[in-house]
């Protein structure tokens, strides 16, 4: 069960409209969540807005937003004012255009979700994802979407949909700025071929099932501890230090033991020390 939808809207196809719903595919509420007390008490506390000079306490009809223009300064927007700025919606997401998937940038991911026929909308879904996903596509549209107009990029998954909404250009760092502060360096030979092997020795298929939330699994052993009364005995972490003698980190992380043992050859090396092969024996004649 995919869960209660997020939005109900059309997906626009060229001239054709095919029903869709909008479902959260990631969800937390699995995890361990704990609720705030009052240690003296055992009660819960709640969390209320306070005027920062008095202290006292602001009711709801007392509040509204405010942006700051100057040090101390604020413009007031009355709530009926800040949802005038709301684009109008007609429930509707319309494919702009479509895209390789080698030109997508999964830097401007946001959040996916699953997106599903709905209302009797199975034939024209199951068109637009087979068109997509044989032509290795995936599609660019806009809606209004939770209070934004939103770009987002579908593409075909299975036996579906997955619609990803796309950050704005202007929310992404950029990658020159980002790196600017790395060195250049060519790092050749026995260095780049001992940590090649490392990678290929731990090349794997893709598979999310064995990837471990630690923190949410330790949480839960000390829940249950607690329950039974058990004492939880503090761990020390482990002192974590950068490499001082990268060459030997390497050697040791690949299994050769120190510098002194034997090291992986590259391919080219490989090859030049591979015997000769002989030539085939040549037929006596009869």
């Amino acid at each position: 069960m995919a869960g209660r939808a997020l939005w109900k809207g059309f997906l626009k196809f060229a001239e054709i409209s095919c029903p869709v719903a909008l479902h959260s595919a990631a969800s937390t509420s699995e995890r361990v969540s704990f609720n705030t007390l009052n240690r003296k008490t055992g009660n819960r506390v709640k969390r209320e807005y306070v005027d920062i000079d008095t202290w006292k306490v602001v009711e709801r009809e007392d509040q509204v937003k405010g942006y700051e223009v100057d040090d101390g300064r604020y413009v007031l927007f009355e709530p009926d004012e800040l949802a005038a700025a709301v684009p109008q919606s007609d429930k509707t997401l319309r494919i702009q255009s479509y895209v390789p998937f080698s030109e997508i940038d999964d830097l401007y991911f946001d959040k996916p979700y699953y997106l599903l026929p709905d209302r009797l909308g199975e034939e024209t879904y199951v068109l637009i994802r087979d068109a997509m996903r044989e032509s290795n596509v995936g599609a660019l549209a806009q809606a209004v979407l939770f209070r934004r107009l939103r770009s987002v990029l579908i593409r075909a998954h299975g036996n579906g949909l997955i619609a990803t909404t796309l950050n704005f250009d202007y929310q992404v760092r950029s990658v020159e700025e980002a790196f600017s502060g790395i060195p250049k360096l060519n790092l050749e030979g026995e260095m780049l071929d001992i940590a090649k092997h490392i990678v290929k020795s731990k090349t794997s298929l893709f598979d999310p099932k064995t990837f471990d939330d630690r923190y949410d699994a330790a949480l839960a052993e000390l829940v249950k501890a607690k329950m039974e009364g058990r004492t939880v005995k503090v761990k020390k972490r482990a002192k974590v230090e950068p490499s001082t003698n990268l060459m030997e980190a390497l050697r040791m992380s690949a299994g050769f033991g120190s510098a002194r043992a034997s090291k992986p050859r590259s391919a080219a090396a490989a090859a030049r020390s591979a015997p000769a092969a002989r030539p085939a024996a040549r037929k006596k004649a009869s």
